[in-house]
C-alpha cells in the first residue's frame, strides 16, 4: 500500500499579531482563521452534580486551521466547503451567530463560508474553534467590537473548549474546560498527528470513564506549570491523558500509532483529548516528517508546529 501523502502544514515562528489572524477582502468583507489545538495532559477530576467533569488540561495551539469568510448580507447563511456537514442549526457556526445575535440583541445576518481542513471528532477542537472564531468574526461584522470577556460569556454556552480559542496559544485549563489561564510561549518541538478515518465521540469516552464523583486532590502534573523558558523546551515527560486508556481498550489500533511514533523517534506521543488523533512530539523537523511517513491509508498523517500568541484581542 503506498504511503499516504503528507499535508505538511506552513511552520511558523511564534507568531505576536492580534490573534485570531485576519486578511481583509473587498466590499467589507474579511478572512479568519480557526486553529486546532492538543492537549498536552489531561487529568479528569471529578464528575460534577451537573454532569460534567472537573478537568485539569494544557491546550496548545497548533498550525493548523480552518478558514472562515464573512460577507455583509441581509439575512443569515452558512456554506460549509471541504467535508459533508450540515450547516444547520445544530452546526456550531450557526449557533455561535444566533447566540450573538440573541445576547447582543441584533439581527442575525451576514454570508459565512466556512472552509474545513480539520477533521470531526478528532480531539483537535475543530467545532470549537470555528464557533469561537465566528462569535469574533460577526462581533466585528456586525460592529460590536466586543472584546474577548464580552464574548466568552457566549463562547462557553457553546462548548467546553470554545472559550480557549478566544486565547490561542497556550494555556491552561480547569473547571469543565471553559476557565483559561493563558501562558507565555509554546511548547518546542515539531507535532505530528496521525488521524484514522473515524471520530471519536467526547461525550461516549467521559461517559465510559469510572471517575470519581468528589473532588480529589489537585494533579501533581499541573503544578509544574509555569512562565520560564526552560519549562517550554523541556518536552513534559509528565504528559498524560486520564481518557487514554478508556479510549484505547475501545479503539486498540490507536495504541498501535502511539507506539509506531514512539519508535520513530517522539520523544512523547498521547491521543489528544478523547481522540480519535494521535500526536507525537519531536524535536527535530527531518524526524517528525521521516516519522510521518511511516503511516499509510486510511490513516491520514500531518506535521504541524506548536504556536504561541499574544495577549492582544
Amino acid at each position: 500500500m503506498p504511503n499516504f501523502s503528507i499535508s505538511d502544514s506552513i511552520l511558523q515562528p511564534d507568531i505576536l499579531s492580534p490573534y485570531p489572524d485576519t486578511e481583509d477582502l473587498a466590499g467589507g468583507a474579511f478572512t479568519m482563521f480557526a486553529p486546532a489545538k492538543i492537549n498536552l495532559g489531561l487529568r479528569v477530576l471529578f464528575r460534577r452534580p451537573d454532569g460534567f467533569h472537573e478537568i485539569e488540561t494544557l491546550f496548545q495551539e497548533i498550525s493548523w486551521t480552518d478558514r472562515l469568510e464573512f460577507y455583509p448580507a441581509e439575512s443569515w447563511s452558512l456554506e460549509v466547503r471541504g467535508i459533508d456537514l450540515d450547516a444547520g442549526p445544530e452546526n456550531l457556526v450557526t449557533r455561535a451567530a444566533h447566540e450573538l445575535s440573541r445576547e447582543a440583541g441584533v439581527p442575525c445576518r451576514g454570508q459565512v463560508v466556512l472552509q474545513k481542513e480539520i477533521p470531526l471528532g478528532a480531539g483537535l477542537g475543530g467545532g470549537s474553534s470555528n464557533a469561537a472564531v465566528a462569535l469574533v468574526g460577526l462581533s466585528r461584522l456586525w460592529g460590536l467590537k466586543w472584546n474577548r470577556e464580552r464574548l466568552r460569556t457566549v463562547a462557553q454556552r457553546l462548548g467546553s473548549d470554545c472559550v480557549f480559542f478566544l486565547y490561542g496559544g497556550l494555556a491552561r485549563g480547569s473547571g469543565r474546560g471553559e476557565i483559561i489561564e493563558p501562558l507565555e510561549g509554546r511548547f518546542e518541538g515539531e507535532v505530528v498527528l496521525v488521524m484514522p478515518d473515524y471520530g471519536i465521540s467526547t461525550a461516549w469516552a467521559y461517559n465510559a470513564g469510572e471517575f470519581p464523583l468528589t473532588q480529589v486532590e489537585e494533579s501533581v502534573i499541573f503544578r509544574f506549570c509555569r512562565n520560564d523558558r526552560a519549562f517550554l523546551q523541556g518536552i513534559p515527560d509528565y504528559i498524560h491523558n486520564d481518557l487514554e486508556n478508556i479510549v484505547l481498550c475501545r479503539y486498540p489500533e490507536l495504541g498501535d500509532i502511539k507506539d509506531c511514533l514512539l519508535r520513530a523517534g517522539a520523544e512523547t506521543a498521547l491521543i489528544s483529548g478523547s481522540g480519535s488523533t494521535v500526536f507525537g512530539i519531536f524535536r527535530e523537523r527531518s524526524r517528525a516528517m521521516q516519522a510521518a511517513q511511516r503511516f499509510e491509508k486510511p490513516l491520514r498523517a500531518r506535521v504541524c508546529r506548536m504556536v504561541a500568541r499574544s495577549r492582544e484581542f
